[in-house]
């Protein structure tokens, strides 16, 4: 019986010093997240929680941003990894030799985005017009709306960049005027009427790819393997939301500390509208550049030149 004792005892050590630097190897994927309450925080937390990305054989470090602009600059510094952004951010990083590439689309439109004032206030659209409106950051997704904004409307205002969590605090405490806020945020201090909405974007905005996954040239000729599992499990999580609307909403809830009926609405106006599989054409692309153009942006590159086709999200399973 010992000699069996201690033959099982050597086995189950050989196995566990064989299986230890398989263990050390995962590689670890840092992936930039633009704004805490912002739907990409909640699917890469979904896949978190579901440990999707553990079942790819990686590692996952979030770090959420003040905005879109600092999101990129962070993968531009080497910050970041994988990140989430509008597609006019890699567009102009093209022309400043900053070289990267959408991977995956993640929205065909700016799905709770809202341009609102307090629920007091008197304001119309035009009487924005001189007057000072909050954004999450210079070049970020609320910028392009508020660019958009004073483009299609032909009015003029001041963009203030606030951060995502002091859009709303600013904009209830009277520091602007008005605040391009996106949901759940917009959803939540509505219902509460505490603020009222002078735009949807959701509704005004011709459908373009309002933002995607984007990784540096760099990591996709080096890494491929792990930006394909990192896609892999964000779309697993996305996928899981999706397919379990009770806890989709409990992790929506929870994460952002708001009540259910908030959470609900998110799930069913922004999380259900979501792209999938991570498709994008050079039509959509383009609708999205055109936009970032009217606003004022220039020098822009094409859409085909910051396209990658060389990943396919596989839904990571639960």
């Amino acid at each position: 019986m010992s000699f069996v004792r201690r033959h099982l005892t050597t086995i189950l050590t050989a196995t566990l010093l064989l299986a230890a630097p398989a263990l050390s190897r995962a590689e670890t994927v840092r992936i930039g997240l633009p704004t805490k309450t912002y739907w990409p925080t909640t699917v890469a937390e979904a896949a978190e929680h579901q440990k999707l990305f553990e079942k790819e054989g990686i590692t996952a470090e979030l770090t959420i941003y003040r905005g879109g602009a600092e999101c990129f600059e962070a993968m531009a510094a080497g910050a970041a990894d994988v990140i989430l952004d509008a597609p006019s951010l890699p567009s102009a990083g093209l022309k400043k030799g900053v070289m990267s590439k959408l991977v995956a689309g993640g929205a065909m439109g700016s799905f709770g985005w809202k341009l609102m004032v307090p629920a007091k206030s008197t304001l119309t659209v035009a009487d924005l017009n001189g007057k000072k409106v909050a954004i999450t950051s210079a070049g970020s997704g609320s910028d392009l709306l508020a660019l958009w904004t004073i483009a299609e409307k032909k009015i003029d205002f001041t963009r203030v960049p606030v951060g995502g969590g002091g859009l709303v605090p600013n904009l209830l405490a009277g520091n602007v005027d008005a605040a391009v806020v996106y949901s759940p945020l917009s959803f939540q201090i509505e219902k509460s009427g505490e603020a009222r909405t002078l735009i949807d974007y959701a509704k005004e905005v011709p459908p373009n790819l309002s933002a995607g996954w984007i990784v540096t040239d760099k990591m996709a000729r080096e890494k491929p393997e792990l930006v394909q599992k990192t896609l892999n499990a964000l779309y697993g999580g996305l996928l899981y939301m999706r397919n379990n609307r009770d806890a989709a909403i409990k992790l929506i809830a929870e994460l952002y500390d708001m009540p259910p009926d908030i959470a609900a609405l998110e799930y069913e106006n922004t999380i259900l509208k979501l792209e999938t599989d991570g498709g994008m054409t050079t039509a959509s692309v383009d609708l999205s550049l055109e936009m970032a153009k009217m606003g004022g942006m220039k020098d822009l590159a094409p859409a085909a030149d910051i396209i990658s086709t060389q990943f396919k999200p596989v839904p990571t399973k639960p």
